[in-house]
């Protein structure tokens, strides 16, 4: 791997320093997903959430025109762009945060960047066909997740032998086939893709493996905001589990994690400035 400062994360005009950890605050453009059903699916309301999110103290806002929960249906390219274009392209003008992307369609990638979008947020690690190329073309930065099957398929039965060993294999070669393709490591950041493909007791080997992968050499953002393994920990349905979220938050940078992608942008910047006092104490 070439030199790198591991915690520079250059994407598009912007240089983060992940020194410090980073809020991404959640904007769905969905009808349906599995945190806020709709709730912000106008332009203009998606435009208003992101607006207060940043106020909150976002970093990075994380935009996302197709539902990745389980068993989610799939949505067409056209209506992807019809959701997300729009928001990015106001968004643009009304805040000065990167404006990340959350798509793994490389026309919806193209599309995004040239309407002011700074980072690409993949779930599928830019896989797609097309979609390295994509990334290479302008100087967006690039999150590369790990998923065991497909939004459709991935809670079935994911089955590990070591959950650690293999998504950072995973996404060790991602970032080499990326590099490889003149994507700078400089603009990767690594995600381990927690509840995607992954039960409670491969989501709790991550987030205690979370050094295991920083050591591939890129920060990492975590995801973990909501989910159903703290439903099944604290036994608390989707809107109940700010508290869980929190604590999810605060492990994952305590473990070496950069960026947290979350619904409750707030409560977090709260919580991770105490964190962070007490790392550079």
């Amino acid at each position: 791997m070439s030199k790198n400062n591991s915690n520079q994360f250059m994407c598009g005009k912007y240089q983060l320093d992940l020194a410090h950890p980073h809020v991404m605050g959640i904007v769905n453009v969905t009808p349906d997903s599995f945190s806020d059903g709709g709730r912000y699916a106008s332009t203009e309301k998606a435009v208003a959430h992101a607006v207060q999110l940043v106020a909150d103290g976002a970093h990075i806002l994380d935009i996302g025109g197709e539902s990745t929960r389980p068993n989610a249906t799939p949505v067409g390219l056209e209506e992807e762009l019809e959701r997300v274009i729009p928001v990015i392209e106001r968004l643009a003008r009304e805040v000065d945060v990167p404006l990340s992307i959350d798509t793994y369609k490389p026309q919806v990638m193209s599309a995004a960047v040239k309407a002011g979008a700074a980072i690409i947020n993949d779930i599928r690690g830019l896989q797609e066909p097309g979609a390295v190329e994509v990334a290479a073309e302008g100087d967006a930065g690039i999150c590369i997740m790990h998923m065991q099957g497909t939004p459709q398929t991935m809670q079935q039965n994911p089955v590990y032998e070591d959950v650690v060993q293999e998504v950072a294999t995973f996404l060790s070669e991602r970032l080499q086939a990326c590099m490889a393709a003149g994507i700078k490591a400089e603009r990767i950041v690594l995600d381990p893709g927690f509840g995607f493909g992954k039960r409670t007791v491969h989501n709790l080997a991550l987030l205690n493996g979370l050094p295991d992968i920083l050591a591939l050499g890129r920060p990492l953002l975590v995801g973990l905001s909501r989910k159903s393994v703290l439903g099944q920990i604290v036994g608390s349905d989707v809107d109940q589990r700010l508290h869980a979220s929190l604590a999810a938050s605060v492990i994952s940078v305590m473990k070496g994690g950069r960026i947290v992608r979350v619904h409750d942008v707030k409560a977090t910047v709260d919580a991770l400035k105490v964190v962070d006092a007490v790392i550079h104490a």
